[in-house]
């Protein structure tokens, strides 16, 4: 009896439709057959039921749904009692909760859909954990009751109180203008209860934007103005959804380094972010969260950072002995196919350039590159001008109204159904599990996954690709880095790309172009350089040096003025390629 309990059914409210199917889940059900109602659903009905005690776990039920709207997930035994809130009936489950200290940064590190964003709307409390009993939610005595005797205790105690008031920084900063009208200055000055916004402004780069309309400001500009605004208000808890997407490397840095001022003995800061060079830099603790997305997710205790990003990387948690990622994620620098390998059938060489835009003056240095080659752009935030080729942009607004299989259909007809780009591209970027759904319904990830297969898929000699990794987790990221690299391998292309996340840069370059100068006024575009000459130039000016980790070779940001950093600037070795 014991293992039935561990098995839960997902019925996917996008994707079940009675009225258009024959309920064939119903009818191919053995335990239905012999007389219990496991599966209710009649052709009125919005959606399927399933009771999760009578179910067996047979699968028959989802291979024969036509929308592949079910399944069926068991659960690792030791998680019947630890649920902290599912949603309702046969929908996601939450299991444990983040501990978060006071004096500390609290990271969260995990997949798109396992339960992050839960996680802090509950420890924000503006969602009440009902502890898995959607259809009877306890009260609060209940639920203090439940987590007596853990740190959590006091924490909800003081919410109830009102002791304790939280802000988060929302994922999406791109719906921002919609919600905000006014200028930067106008806003600040109404949020700031604390009189530090001339600091903060300063850190953040923001002081030359004040006189701006918020509708104007592109999208590095708006995450560090929606940071802004969180760190100039008085609270006890602040909590950041991923603040580094749109940020180059050296706002990243600086959005750390504001995020890390904030620390005081009384309050609490929780961090969500997909990019683990700036998770590491943020962090004094992790925790990571593991399962099935949009099933169930599980909190590991914290960790400290070095451990919990590695045990994320590793897909295996020690302290639970259980492992929930079949193989472990690596970063070797840039796999460059051997030279007999790939013959370089042609090289383009480009001359020497200027172009003025308004009073913005790019300089680009000659250079040349030839096909089956990534190249990496590193510089600051600023515009970069668009050749012909296939561009993928950093902003994606969708316009198109139908699915996404009829986007892909009008758009890249022949593409999207030729095997090798459907093995090469398609399969890892899980297309597959959203090809029926509406353009405007989908998230960011998904709606980056689609953006990067449309470019992929158009026919082009280069393909500029801007920022691949915004909105993707962590997992998504280097399956994206993958697709690229394999894609521009076999088509005997070249990609140029733009990618402010630094573990992917070095996984995606082949060659490295560097900008330097102004942002925004006049800058110079290098010709290209090999990775280790181009990360150092570009490290050198930004004034940050990387190391290796010994386990998986990620590189980790060095403490400002730690020893290692001072004994790297001093040899010139700002970023290290040794495996």
């Amino acid at each position: 009896m014991a293992d039935k309990l561990t098995r839960i059914a997902i019925v996917s409210h996008d994707k079940c439709k009675p009225k258009k199917c024959r309920q064939e889940c119903k009818k191919s059900c053995p335990v239905v057959r012999m007389g219990k109602l496991c599966i209710e659903v009649t052709s009125q009905c919005k959606i399927a039921w399933i009771s999760e005690t009578l179910c067996i776990g047979c699968g028959i039920c989802i291979k024969k749904c036509p929308f592949g709207a079910l399944s069926i997930v068991n659960l690792p035994s030791n998680l019947e009692k630890e649920t902290t809130h599912r949603y309702c009936a046969n929908a996601f489950k939450l299991h444990r909760l983040p501990i978060p200290r006071p004096g500390e940064v609290l990271g969260l590190v995990g997949t798109n859909g396992i339960g992050k964003s839960t996680a802090l709307k509950i420890l924000a409390g503006k969602q009440k954990p009902n502890l898995g009993k959607y259809d009877d939610p306890p009260d609060w005595q209940e639920i203090l009751t439940y987590f007596r005797g853990s740190e959590l205790q006091n924490y909800f105690t003081k919410i109830l109180e009102d002791d304790l008031k939280a802000i988060i920084k929302p994922q999406y900063v791109d719906q921002i203008p919609k919600a905000a009208k006014g200028t930067v200055g106008t806003i600040l000055d109404r949020k700031d209860e604390t009189g530090t916004q001339t600091i903060v402004c300063q850190q953040l780069d923001l002081s030359h934007l004040r006189e701006r309309n918020v509708e104007d400001l592109s999208g590095g500009e708006l995450q560090r103005f929606a940071c802004a605004v969180v760190c100039i208000q008085k609270a006890d808890i602040f909590m950041f959804d991923e603040p580094s997407s749109y940020l180059d490397v050296k706002q990243r840095l600086k959005a750390a380094i504001t995020i890390r001022s904030l620390i005081n003995p009384d309050r609490y800061i929780i961090v969500v972010e997909h990019d683990l060079s700036v998770l590491d830099y943020l962090s004094d603790f992790i925790c990571c969260l593991y399962g099935v997305p949009s099933a169930y997710g599980v909190v590991t205790m914290p960790f400290s950072v070095r451990e919990g990003i590695n045990i994320f990387l590793d897909g295996y948690v020690p302290t639970e002995n259980l492992r929930f990622r079949d193989a472990s994620l690596v970063f070797k620098v840039a796999e460059t196919a051997n030279e007999e390998e790939v013959k370089k059938m042609c090289m383009y060489k480009y001359p020497g350039m200027r172009k003025k835009m308004g009073e913005f003056e790019l300089s680009i240095v000659a250079g040349e590159f030839t096909d089956s080659e990534i190249m990496v752009m590193l510089g600051e935030n600023g515009e970069v001008p668009v050749l012909n080729v296939s561009y993928k942009p950093q902003k994606i607004s969708p316009k198109s109204t139908g699915s996404v299989r009829q986007l892909l259909h009008e758009k890249i007809r022949d593409a999207y159904t030729h095997p090798q780009f459907v093995t090469d591209v398609m399969k890892p970027l899980q297309i597959e599990n959203i090809i029926d759904q509406e353009v405007q319904t989908l998230s960011g990830g998904e709606l980056q996954r689609v953006a990067l297969a449309l470019c992929l898929g158009k026919p082009a000699d280069v393909y500029l690709i801007d920022e691949p990794s915004a909105y993707l987790d962590s997992e998504q990221r280097l399956m994206a880095a993958r697709v690229v690299k394999r894609f521009i391998l076999h088509a005997k292309k070249t990609a140029f790309v733009v990618e402010h996340d630094f573990i992917m840069a070095t996984y995606l370059a082949d060659r490295v172009i560097v900008f330097d100068g102004i942002p925004s006024r006049c800058t110079v575009a290098n010709s290209p350089q090999t990775l280790l000459a181009g990360m150092n130039k570009f490290l050198s000016q930004l004034e940050i040096t990387f190391r290796r980790d010994p386990n998986n070779y990620r590189p980790r940001i060095n403490k400002l003025n730690s020893i290692k950093d001072v004994e790297q600037k001093k040899s010139g070795n700002y970023f290290f390629l040794d495996d």
